[in-house]
Parts: structure tokens; sequence; C-alpha cells
């Protein structure tokens, strides 16, 4: 029996991937709990700072909801509505503010057909399917070993091709969306000037998580491709 079955070293790989999303992850709860305390000089909660956005981007038609769970907040471009955690929600918070404004932000892609959005929202269904069916392929490929094997292997890897190629995409959309938030928050007067670095640093800290899925996708590549060469 090959010797992965009992020790995989090719779990080392992912060591620098999983120290970056702890780390990620660590500055993203640091940032949102301090700036969760700070609250902005004119009071204005998540919900209204998004709907002030809105509104000046003419998408006063996007509804605006509390959603359960902590840092839940998204924008649901099918049913155009903006879901906001409670603590973001009714928060007069810097860090409220700034994450209602980048789901505010996706809101404006979406109204703008942003291409980037576009994209990642298109290929949603298919990339659900891929990951839920890479890792499956992956392992029924190692047990079957050379041959048929080998090409289902070789499928499950262009599964997980799709899988980074999402990752790679939402990069992007997510910074844009973070860009927009500052733009607006402070061309509207959400934040006064000297706020401005506290959104920042929430939002920094925050797409930093999307840059450690997007690395760990790639070292997790790596470590396939080394497992199929070890074959």
């Amino acid at each position: 029996m090959p010797y992965y079955y009992y020790f995989d070293p090719t779990y080392i790989v992912l060591i620098p991937a999983v120290i970056f999303a702890f780390y990620a992850q660590m500055k993203v709860n640091s940032a949102y709990s301090r700036y969760s305390r700070v609250r902005n000089r004119r009071g204005i909660t998540g919900a209204q700072a998004a709907r002030m956005i809105l509104d000046a981007n003419g998408l006063s038609d996007v509804r605006i909801e509390i959603t359960k769970g902590r840092l839940s907040d998204h924008y649901d471009p099918k049913k155009r509505v903006m879901r906001l955690s409670p603590e973001v929600y009714g928060n007069p918070s810097i860090a409220s503010v700034s994450i209602a404004a980048h789901e505010s932000g996706h809101a404006v892609q979406h109204g703008e057909s942003y291409m980037p959005l576009k994209i990642r929202n298109a290929i949603v269904p298919v990339v659900n399917i891929a990951s839920y069916m890479a890792w499956p392929l992956l392992i029924i490929g190692l047990l079957m070993g050379q041959g048929t094997g080998t090409l289902i292997f070789d499928i499950g890897v262009l599964f997980f091709l799709g899988v980074i190629v999402f990752h790679a995409i939402t990069l992007p959309v997510e910074l844009n969306a973070s860009k927009r938030a500052i733009a607006q928050l402070s061309s509207l007067g959400i934040v006064y000037p000297e706020e401005t670095a506290g959104s920042k640093k929430v939002l920094s800290a925050a797409a930093l998580t999307y840059v450690a899925a997007l690395a760990t996708a790639i070292l997790n590549l790596v470590r396939i491709l080394m497992l199929r060469r070890d074959e």
C-alpha cells in the first residue's frame, strides 16, 4: 500500500496557507472587535449607511433586512435584498457602516452590471458542483491507481481548477466593493476624514480572508499534483 495512506507528507505544502488563513481571521476579528466599539461621529447605523449609499446610486428599490448570525452580511442579487447582521444593522459604529458600505458596493456593482461580478454569479452553480465532486473524484482516482484511476483523478483536478478560478474572480470583486465603500463613505459624509482610516482597516482585514482562500486553493492544487506524481 502506498506510503501516503499512512502519512501524507504533501500536507506540509498547506502549512503556509493554514498560517496565513489563521492570521487573516485574527486580523478580521481584531479589526471588527476594535472598531465595532468606536461610534462614528454622525451616529449613523449600518442600515442607515446602506440606505444612503443605495439611494445615492439609484438603488432605492433594494431592500435592507436583518439576518441571523455574526458577520453574516451579504447582498442577494437575485432578490435584490441586502441582509445585515444585527450588530451591523443597528450599530452606529465605524465597523458597522464600513461593512454595510461594502455590501452596498456589491449592490452598486450589480446595478452597473460590473463584469467580474456577473462572471462570478454566473459560474456559482457550476463551481458548487465542482467543489462538491472534486475531492471524491481525486480520492477514487488515487484508490484505483493507474489507468482508469488516473483519468478519474485528472477529472477531479479539472473540477478543482474551477474552484481556483472562482476564488481568483472573487478577490477583485471584493476589493472593488471595498474601494467603492470607502469612496461612498467619504463622499456622502457618512464618516469624517479622520474616521476613514478605521474603515480602511476593517475592510483591508476582511480582504485578507479572500487572499487567504485563494492561496489555500492554489497550494491545495500543488499538493494534488504532487499526489498525482507519486501515484
